[in-house]
């Protein structure tokens, strides 16, 4: 009870205070709150007033106070207002120009940031750049150790050119008689020569006397006058002679032969010279004899006992000009087969009778022509009409005239050559005027008995590639053997006797040069060097060019494509002496010059793989140093099957100086790059403030001596590496495409390498060839304008062509690429290798160029089908690939790297 009690004493307290206030009345509770309501914005007035008061005193500009101080607007007065509103513009332009300061200062810091962002992305490019030039000259840096150690350990001697050596003294006089020494009729070169006079390093020099022994003709006489003047063999010092030329007309006197002023008693070492045009007859021939001693008789006509086998040389009879461009006599090659399968025209002329075996033979002949066949024949064997008989010795004359002949020549697709009924004649001056009009007129010759008989320089030409050599016996299977041969081989071997005519017996140049050629082959003398186009500078001798650093493109540092090397000219002259005997096939039969010695050879043999580690490595870079890899152990060095070795550019240009200025800046850097021969075709020589660009190699400028597209391949001297590129001025090329295609071209020496690709089409509504540039899935040419050659064919361009396709070239002021496609598929029987997927070259920047001209296009229309009639066929032959690189399109790991990023 107590708790309770205590516990109620609250509870009555707030019960009192309830009844107190049910006790008030409203109206005072009423007005109790309406003060508090009036109290309250006076209180709370005065407080914003303080803050007021304070803030203006502490900010200076008491703007956004103010304007809330202002309570009534309309209480001010209009001076006030004035002055407030004075007061606010000024304070608006204050802000206006401190936001104005605070944006250029953004601005500023922004283009300082992109300022300072593109700064670091060039850093960046050249850190990259600078990795790879680093990369490059540790490249470079081991190149030349491994240069310098196999310069060291190097065992084989530098060749070059040799110094000649000549005799100190004339030809002595023998007092012992040639019979005592050798005789006369078994001469051989072991026994009756003198190399004592022919040092292997003389180069052959040949005395001719001045006055020939015997009748000359005119024509003959100044021809030889005028042919010896070209051949590089004749010398006017008979001191230094190793041979002594001998010049022998008709009726001439043997007996004075002794009386020549360096016969020295036996006639070693002479040559006698016999040729035959007008008369063809046996009876006119030279005969061995105690007269002509231990000379070398050269001629057409041999009886048995007189030639003198590996001493004495058959030749054709002069039946053609002086010299000169040949392909005018020349007949088609196509179509393989003509309209006659064979044919014959001539008479046998003899007291006794063609003999057992000619007699069968010739039966035969005549029932194949007779016989019940599609093929036709034309087999005369006797006169219509009848010719003046002459002593022929049992030799088959020639009927009709030589345009009666040549028109059915051109007709036939093989043409009969019957041996002599007399077995003593083994060769004679008709029977080669019989075989020179079949191979001139591309009737291919079909020798009946030609086992016993010698041809034209047979010791160094392989007739069995362009003729038939059968013996008589075989006359009854003739027909069948004649059906047998394919088209492709009756072009073949009308080719190979079209290239011997032309080459070796057209002309009486071609007949002197071969003549020496072959007694020069037997004692193993290298031929003369073939001469280099001079190369003179643009530039005279006192005036220095300016220089100017050149213009990098960024985007050739993105890879490393090779070392940087100094310039090392490609070794030269390094076979001299075992050329002919390794290839001397190939250079009589195929190559067609043997009368020069070239410095190096598209052709040259290459070593086997595991040459290069046993024993004959000097000058190779295999790849990894022959354990391989991808792309970083790739562009460290060259590989390939060949040494190491540099290419060089040459570059035509005509009046663009700023286009050729900016195509030698991109060169900067270059790999394996040897140096620029520039060809200024104006006769405007460059401005003398043009500066030209520093890019690390030689730069020549070569002053052309006429404004000719020919001068692109001329041989100059200043080529000193096989590898020539040839570019146009305006043509732009990245380094990695130039290092591919260079790559490439190591692999394909004799062809043509390149980029813009193009062919030859055939005109469907009116006949012959067609230009066109079009793409293509099968092209015949790259346009030397971006290409790879051998400086070989540099030469043959220009000396070995046929005039009349450069003079085309100067006409028409184009078209020398097409005919350095013509002349490369025309030797190596190969069409050219593209390389990578450029078509074509645009320059930013550069002129129209002629190329862009429908002139330009007729004008190539008009040059293939020109440069086919010169050839006698169309050489070039199609192809349908491209090279890319190996690894090209290839996943591979992300550790490797490939060849190339873009190729």
């Amino acid at each position: 009870m107590g708790s309770l009690e205590a516990g109620g004493g609250p509870m009555r307290t707030d019960n009192s205070i309830c009844r107190r206030f049910t006790n008030i009345r409203v109206s005072r509770i009423v007005f109790l709150l309406c003060f508090l309501l009036l109290l309250l914005p006076l209180i709370t007035h005065y407080y914003l007033s303080k803050v007021e008061s304070g803030n203006q005193n502490n900010d200076p500009n008491r703007v956004r106070f103010k304007l809330e101080s202002l309570e009534d607007l309309s209480a001010l007065k209009a001076s006030d207002l004035r002055l407030r509103i004075q007061e606010m513009e000024r304070i608006k332009g204050s802000v206006s120009a401190e936001l104005r300061d605070l944006e250029a200062k953004r601005q500023g810091l922004q283009q300082e940031i992109s300022s300072l962002t593109s700064h670091i992305e060039e850093l960046k490019v050249e850190l990259a750049r600078q990795k790879t030039e680093l990369e490059r000259v540790k490249m470079s840096v081991v190149q030349a150790q491994v240069a310098q150690r196999e310069a060291e350990q190097r065992n084989a001697p530098q060749l070059s050119l040799p110094g000649r050596l000549y005799p100190s003294e004339p030809l002595p006089v023998l007092e012992h008689s040639p019979s005592a020494i050798a005789s006369h009729i078994h001469c051989r070169q072991y026994n009756c020569f003198d190399y004592s006079r022919c040092s292997i390093t003389s180069g052959m020099p040949v005395y001719m006397y001045g006055e020939a022994l015997g009748e000359l003709s005119s024509f003959l006489h100044t021809s030889l006058q005028r042919t010896s003047s070209f051949n590089p063999h004749f010398t006017t010092d008979p001191k230094v002679a190793c041979l002594f030329f001998v010049p022998i007309g008709h009726d001439a006197d043997l007996s004075k032969l002794s009386l020549l002023p360096h016969w020295g008693g036996d006639g070693r070492n002479h040559v006698l010279f016999h040729l035959s045009r007008e008369r063809l007859q046996p009876s006119a021939a030279l005969e061995v004899s105690e007269l002509t001693g231990r000379a070398i008789i050269v001629q057409s006509t041999f009886i048995q006992k007189s030639l003198r086998p590996g001493f004495d040389v058959v030749i054709f009879p002069a039946l053609g000009p002086p010299g000169g461009d040949v392909w005018q006599d020349c007949a088609p090659m196509l179509p393989a087969r003509r309209e006659f399968l064979i044919t014959f025209q001539g008479e046998l002329w003899t007291s006794n009778g063609p003999g057992e075996a000619l007699e069968w033979a010739l039966n035969q002949l005549r029932q194949m022509a007779a016989g019940t066949t599609s093929d036709r024949f034309q087999l005369e064997f006797s006169c219509q009409p009848a010719t003046e008989r002459e002593d022929l010795w049992a030799d088959w004359s020639m009927c009709g005239t030589e345009a009666s002949r040549q028109s059915v020549l051109r007709q036939s697709t093989f043409a009969l050559l019957l041996a002599p009924a007399n077995a003593s004649l083994v060769t004679t001056a008709t029977l080669q005027a019989r075989l020179w009009e079949a191979l001139r007129d591309g009737a291919i010759p079909v020798i009946l008995g030609g086992d016993s008989l010698h041809l034209p320089y047979s010791e160094v030409i392989v007739w069995r590639r362009a003729a038939l050599i059968l013996p008589l016996s075989r006359a009854s299977e003739l027909h069948f053997l004649l059906r047998s041969v394919s088209d492709s081989d009756l072009l073949a071997m009308r080719r190979q006797g079209r290239h011997i005519w032309q080459t070796y017996g057209a002309s009486l140049q071609s007949i002197l040069d071969t003549s020496l050629a072959v007694i020069r082959d037997r004692i193993g003398i290298p031929p003369p060097p073939v001469d280099d186009a001079p190369s003179p500078s643009v530039f005279n001798s006192t005036f220095s060019p300016l220089k100017t650093d050149a213009l990098v493109a960024d985007s050739e540092a993105e890879e490393s494509l090779g070392p940087l090397e100094p310039p090392h000219a490609s070794p030269a002259y390094r076979r001299n002496y075992t050329v002919f005997l390794t290839q001397g096939f190939e250079m009589w039969n195929d190559w067609g010059d043997p009368f020069h010695l070239y410095p190096q050879l598209p052709f040259d043999p290459l070593l086997p793989s595991d040459a290069k580690f046993m024993g004959s490595g000097v000058g190779f870079r295999p790849i990894g140093k022959g354990s391989g890899g991808a792309g970083k152990e790739f562009c460290e060095s060259l590989g390939g099957n060949s040494p190491r070795e540099q290419f060089t550019i040459v570059m035509l240009t005509y009046e663009r100086e700023q286009v050729l200025m900016n195509s030698l800046s991109r060169l900067h850097g270059l790999p394996y790059l040897n140096k620029v021969v520039v060809v200024w075709n104006s006769p405007r020589a460059p401005l003398e403030d043009l500066r030209w660009p520093e890019i690390g190699v030689p730069v020549h400028v070569v002053k052309a001596p006429r404004n000719s597209l020919n001068n692109r391949f001329l041989p100059y001297d200043e080529i000193e590496t096989e590898a020539v590129l040839s570019v146009d001025d305006d043509a732009h090329l990245r380094h990695d495409e130039i290092m591919f295609g260079f790559r490439v071209w190591r692999e394909h020496r004799d062809r043509v390498v390149g980029f813009p690709g193009r062919f030859h089409a055939w005109d469907l509504n009116h006949g012959g060839w067609l230009y066109n540039s079009n793409y293509s899935c099968e092209l015949s040419m790259v346009l030397t304008g971006a290409a790879f050659v051998h400086k070989h064919y540099l030469y043959l361009y220009s000396n070995w062509l046929p005039q009349a396709i450069r003079d085309k070239v100067d006409q028409y002021m184009n078209c020398e690429d097409l005919a350095m496609n013509f002349l490369v598929s025309h030797i190596t029987k190969k069409p050219p290798v593209k390389v990578t997927s450029r078509w074509t070259f645009r320059c930013p920047g550069c002129p129209v160029s002629l190329s862009e001209d429908d002139t330009h296009f007729q004008e190539r229309h008009k040059c293939i089908n020109f440069f086919s009639q010169v050839f006698g066929y169309t050489p070039l032959l199609n192809t349908q690939y491209r090279a890319d690189s190996i690894l090209f399109k290839t996943r591979i790991p992300h550790d490797k790297q490939k060849c190339f990023k873009f190729i």
